[in-house]
This record gives structure tokens, C-alpha cells and sequence, in this order.
């Protein structure tokens, strides 16, 4: 594909939700032309345009029709049927390039706008968004994974460079794992934390309080993480081979929050490899440690 880099172009939003938003402002910023934005939310738009400029439109294909690039930010489940309508109704044309950022999608959600002769690629930030000024702040140095054909894949990258993000290639049939751990490392880890606090709470403390307790342990753990790897960051009862606190541990999950237990259980068993892997982990010890939390009992 041939492309003037230095040329900054016209790009439409469908869907002014959180993403869409923070990407136009980030666009608008290197330098794009943001020229229009299209969400059936009339607050929705509202919100998007002191960020993004551009002409506002509730009919998406009258918005397509004024750009070069088409951005299509709505929840994954519409990418596909959006993408049909801009094509059906004349929105997409050869020259033109269409975008979504979903993480589990694939090209094949912009299959309509490939038939028009269109150029197509999914960008995806391996970042969380709990509002646009967060989406805004979190998106520069987020890594971006890019699934797309040869010939986009370097304009894919400057694009996400623009962005100032980092890009890095996601062949089709790694997306949907590729995004499951993206879950993983936020929702689940949101959930994880939930669960912490839920703990801390049911002796007593609020909400707030709880965080507060356990909120430095948290940060000084991902710091760690950060520095010095997985492996490494490793610590705790099951790490130093302690088999008395963890029954301990589990004594006190039986009584007090049953429901609680096999979570416990899961993650102590995945926790033994990379104790192992760390080498504070003796084999012995190990499979001692295995055998208690699969078994069931506490008093073994």
C-alpha cells in the first residue's frame, strides 16, 4: 500500500463511547482531521465532541461518506453489522480504509467493507477504560495489537505510533487467546481484588478501609512484577514451602468463607509451578503442597 505519511487524514468515529472518544482526541492531536462522529446516542455525542470536533451525525454512513478513514469503535457485537450497513449504503469505497478495535474480532468482522475494495485492520490496546479522561491518560505507551494483512501492516503501525503507542503483529488465529489473557490480567485481576476486599470486609473493616489495608501490598507486588519478572516477584507461604500456614489458610476458608475455598485451592495449585520454577520450591515440598490442596482436607 502506498502512503504519504506525513499526510494526515480525514477519519470518521462510529460510536462515541469511551475508546472512540480518546482515540479522536489522540488523532485530533497528531494532527488528523477528526470530521465527523456518529452514535444513536444523542448524550453520547454530546460528551464525544468538546474531545474529538468533527460534524455530528446519528445516520453512520452519512458519517463514513465524508472520511478516508473509517473508525469503528461500537461494542464488538456491532462491528460486523455496522460495517454491512456503511458498505450496503455507499459509505465504503476503494481508497478507503476501515478499522475496528476490537480485541477478540478478527478481519472478518470488515469482510462487507473489504468487498468495497476497502483497506482493513484491527488495532487493539491492551489497556482498561473506566472513562474517557482515563482512556485519554492510559492509551500513550499502551502496546497495541495489530491483526492485518500484509500490505496495511506498516501504515497500521504508524498509525498506532501516532497514537504513541507500541504495536506488535496478532496472527488471526491467536486474537481470541491473545484477548483472553488481555482479560485476564484486568477483569480478572479487578475480580481478584474484589475478592480480597470482600475478605478484609467480613472482619470488620469497610470498604475504603479494606483497600487502604492492602492497597500498598498490591502496588509493591506489580512494582516487583515490573522490575524483576513473574518469577522472581514470587513470595509467600507456598514460595518459602510453608505447608503449616497454608492449612492454616485453608482451615480458616472452610469455617469462615466456604464459598471461597476452591478459588483459593486453583490459584495455590497454579502457584506451586512457579514456586518451582523459582527454585525456593523443593519437589518434596511441592507435591506436599499439591496433595493438600487437591485433597480436600485441611488437616492433613
Amino acid at each position: 500500500m502506498n502512503y504519504n505519511y506525513s499526510v494526515k487524514n480525514r477519519v470518521a468515529i462510529i460510536g462515541a463511547g469511551k475508546v472512540g472518544t480518546a482515540v479522536g482526541y489522540l488523532l485530533r492531536s497528531a494532527g488528523y482531521e477528526i470530521i465527523a462522529l456518529a452514535d444513536s446516542s444523542a448524550s453520547s455525542l454530546e460528551n464525544s465532541l468538546p474531545y474529538t470536533g468533527g460534524r455530528p451525525y446519528k445516520n453512520p454512513s452519512e458519517a463514513a461518506k465524508e472520511a478516508n478513514i473509517i473508525l469503528i469503535t461500537t461494542p464488538d457485537d456491532e462491528i460486523s453489522h455496522v460495517c454491512t450497513i456503511l458498505s450496503n449504503e455507499g459509505a465504503i469505497s476503494q481508497g478507503k480504509i476501515v478499522l475496528h478495535m476490537s480485541g477478540a474480532g478478527g478481519l472478518d468482522l470488515l469482510e462487507s467493507a473489504r468487498r468495497e475494495g476497502a483497506s482493513v485492520a484491527c488495532i487493539h490496546p491492551i489497556q482498561s477504560f473506566s472513562d474517557i479522561n482515563g482512556a485519554i491518560e492510559n492509551l500513550p505507551c499502551s502496546t497495541f495489537g495489530i491483526t492485518a494483512k500484509h500490505e496495511m501492516i506498516e501504515w497500521a503501525e504508524n498509525f498506532v505510533k501516532d497514537l504513541g503507542g507500541y504495536p506488535f503483529l496478532v496472527s488471526e488465529q491467536d486474537k481470541p487467546l491473545y484477548h483472553a489473557a488481555a482479560c485476564m490480567a484486568s477483569n480478572y485481576l479487578t475480580t481478584l481484588i474484589h475478592i480480597v476486599e470482600n475478605i478484609y470486609t467480613s472482619f470488620g473493616l469497610k470498604s475504603e478501609e479494606a483497600i487502604r489495608a492492602f492497597w500498598p501490598l498490591v502496588r509493591g507486588t506489580l512494582k516487583n512484577i515490573e522490575r524483576s519478572g513473574t518469577v522472581q516477584a514470587l513470595t509467600g507461604p507456598i514460595a518459602r514451602g510453608d505447608i503449616g500456614t497454608v492449612k492454616k489458610h485453608l482451615s480458616a476458608f472452610n469455617s469462615n468463607l466456604p464459598e471461597l475455598l476452591r478459588v483459593y485451592k486453583e490459584l495455590g495449585i497454579l502457584t506451586i509451578d512457579l514456586a518451582v520454577k523459582k527454585g525456593t520450591l523443593s519437589a518434596e515440598r511441592a507435591e506436599a503442597i499439591k496433595r493438600l490442596l487437591e485433597g480436600g482436607s485441611d488437616h492433613e
